[in-house]
């Protein structure tokens, strides 16, 4: 693993601690989690792209009445 240096406002320090502390686990660690979701950010997008794509290509037949629309 690398090491990286981040310089960062005190106070916002302390507040990332004391949640690190609520969490029971270390800045570091909360550090790496949020590293890791915006590193996998952009490949979600894509997967959600694709899922929307893939519903508009379904049919449902309509348009439907509003009668339609609101059976149980």
């Amino acid at each position: 693993m690398k090491n990286i240096t981040l310089s960062a406002d005190e106070n916002l320090i302390e507040m990332a601690r004391a949640e690190a502390r609520k969490r029971k686990t270390s800045l570091n660690a909360l550090f790496r989690e949020w590293l890791e979701e915006i590193a996998q950010r952009d490949e979600a997008l894509k997967r959600a792209d694709e899922v929307i794509r893939r519903m508009s290509e379904f049919n449902a037949g309509g348009p439907f009445t509003r009668e339609e629309m609101n059976e149980r």
